[in-house]
């Protein structure tokens, strides 16, 4: 799947696949027939309808990207931590070495990390836009293209310092507030940084007051984020469900919901991060996390700690016995 341009994402929406209805019914009839009260299980049972909807009631392989991108807006002092931390943790990725990697392992995951262009930072986005809108639509294809056609799942996370700077600027410039509502620590700033990153936001949105939908995304993202759209859309076409990791992963697919809100109905959120802005952003969206650990790292780490859920919803819905074939009396 690639895209010549933003106007041809938004014709995908208007094809893109749909939920099967007849597939989630089927499903939720099994449910109200298993060997336990109807809605018992919670949202184990929700869990399991949704993926009957979009690929089948199992999980067998799970696919798990994590994008990873510099951002130059970091010149404006918005991180306590250099860019090369960014190339840094690609490297810990690759030797096995990061959470995402133990995650991902327990839940059989398999882990494609893909860096982009980290020695070229995008422009810093209170100078000008941040990408061009080739740099965008490249970024877009290139996330499109890692997407296994072959994976029943997908877990999407993100590694770029400075990073949730950018989820906080297109957060604001997608669904309105303060910047100052949309900002938290990240990698650690204290109370000073914070204020620093919320008034270089404003700066941003003052700049690009003009930019809807991808231009946002063009205006004030990164690589990272363009790349996670894009495997968000190829999964979309391949009706692979997709776990979205924390505040900056689903910062990043929230400018496909600026597209058409029903570009993000294959997703859930995998948890309610700690980053203060993403339950206003879940809230915003429409959706409910899987999980709330309290956690912050990235990486895809909360998403891929979900996945433990979705087998576990999984193995309920296509392993427990009816009441029927128990031999155990309904209600």
């Amino acid at each position: 799947m690639m895209f010549a341009d933003f106007d041809a994402i938004a014709a995908f929406a208007a094809t893109a696949p749909q939920f099967d209805e007849a597939a989630a019914a089927a499903a939720r009839a099994r449910q109200n027939a298993l060997t336990k009260p109807p809605g018992s299980l919670g949202r184990l049972e929700d869990i399991a309808v949704f993926f009957a909807g979009w690929r089948g009631p199992d999980v067998g392989q799970a696919q798990a990207l994590v994008f990873a991108g510099n951002h130059g807006v970091c010149a404006q002092g918005v991180s306590p931590y250099p860019q090369a931390v960014t190339a840094q943790m690609v490297a810990n990725f690759a030797h096995g070495g990061a959470a995402i990697n133990q995650l991902c392992r327990v839940a059989g995951a398999d882990l494609g990390v893909m860096a982009l262009e980290l020695d070229r930072p995008t422009q810093d986005f209170t100078q000008g836009p941040a990408m061009t809108v080739a740099e965008t639509l490249e970024a877009i294809n290139r996330g499109a293209a890692a997407v296994d056609p072959d994976a029943d799942v997908l877990i999407l996370g993100e590694m770029g310092i400075g990073n949730s700077t950018i989820a906080a600027a297109l957060a604001a410039a997608l669904f309105g507030g303060a910047a100052a509502e949309w900002v938290g620590p990240g990698t650690g700033s204290d109370a000073a940084g914070m204020a620093r990153k919320a008034d270089v936001i404003e700066r941003g949105l003052a700049l690009h007051r003009d930019a809807a939908g991808l231009a946002i995304l063009a205006a004030l993202g990164g690589r990272e984020q363009a790349a996670i759209c894009g495997a968000v859309l190829a999964a979309r076409g391949l009706r692979i469900p997709v776990l979205l990791d924390g505040f900056i992963c689903t910062a990043a697919a929230a400018a496909l919901h600026a597209v058409s809100p029903g570009l993000l109905d294959h997703c859930l959120i995998g948890h309610a991060s700690a980053e203060p802005g993403h339950r206003k952003l879940i809230a915003a969206l429409g959706k409910r996390a899987v999980l709330d650990f309290d956690m912050r790292l990235g990486e895809g780490s909360g998403a891929a700690l979900a996945l433990n859920i979705v087998r576990a919803a999984l193995a309920c819905h296509n392993g427990m016995a009816t009441f029927g074939e128990a031999g155990v009396s309904e209600a």
